[in-house]
């Protein structure tokens, strides 16, 4: 399995390994708070454990020798590693999408649609970028992790196809001519920008996903404003 160099594993995959445990006693940190600290440090820790051994590998002590924190405490806030995995992707792609929302917000009020598109695209890509250990641990090893994680992943898609319905009714606004399209063109859109990350995240080129920006967003215009094709690439 190809991992990424160090430093590129992301926030999302920083554990506490071979760091002391959370402080108690008086003049440790509240209830709520110890609480609120052991399950981000779960989470990052399954991230980095599924990223480096797969999900069917993983187990429950591989987790809690990462985040520092006892199995007690992991009972505590999850059943099983599984229901820890959803949990710690699901935020993942939470987090995934607000980059990409915020990317979109921060365009100035007279931008063109085509460039909101573009920085959203181009958000999405960069988290990609940055976060290597989820973006593997998304996209090769959660369609091996069991039918809920199956299920996630088809919301999480639709959350997509959510996020390009949106965008297309707000750019119709400014240009009725382009074409009303049915949901399904929408989820489509996500599923081929899935297929087309996947498929470098596979051979180990996370790092160079950027370099869809061009394809995808060429894809995106042509099913949704019916824009031609630009040249092929050579």
């Amino acid at each position: 399995m190809s991992m990424p160099a160090a430093g590129q594993e992301g926030v999302l995959a920083r554990t506490h390994e071979g760091e002391p445990g959370l402080p108690r006693g008086r003049s440790g940190l509240p209830l709520d708070a110890v609480r609120g600290v052991q399950r981000e440090r779960l989470l990052r820790a399954v991230i980095a454990a599924v990223g480096q051994a797969g999900f069917r590998d993983v187990t429950v002590a591989d987790i809690v020798r990462r985040a520092r924190v006892s199995r007690a405490a992991f009972y505590a806030h999850f059943s099983d590693k599984e229901d820890c995995f959803l949990a710690a992707t699901r935020q993942g792609g939470l987090m995934m999408a607000d980059r990409v929302m915020a990317a979109a917000r921060r365009q100035p009020a007279d931008a063109t649609a085509e460039a909101t598109l573009r920085a959203s695209i181009a958000a999405f890509l960069q988290f990609l970028v940055e976060e290597q250990t989820f973006a593997r641990v998304f996209y090769i090893d959660m369609p091996m992790a069991g039918p809920k994680a199956v299920r996630q992943i088809e919301a999480a898609l639709h959350a997509f196809a959510g996020l390009n319905r949106a965008w297309h009714e707000r750019a119709r606004r400014d240009h009725p001519a382009w074409p009303v399209v049915s949901y399904h063109a929408y989820y489509a859109l996500a599923g081929a920008t899935t297929e087309l990350v996947r498929a470098e995240v596979r051979r180990g080129r996370t790092d160079a996903v950027s370099s869809l920006e061009d394809t995808l967003v060429a894809l995106h215009l042509a099913v949704l404003a019916g824009q031609p094709w630009g040249p092929p690439d050579h």
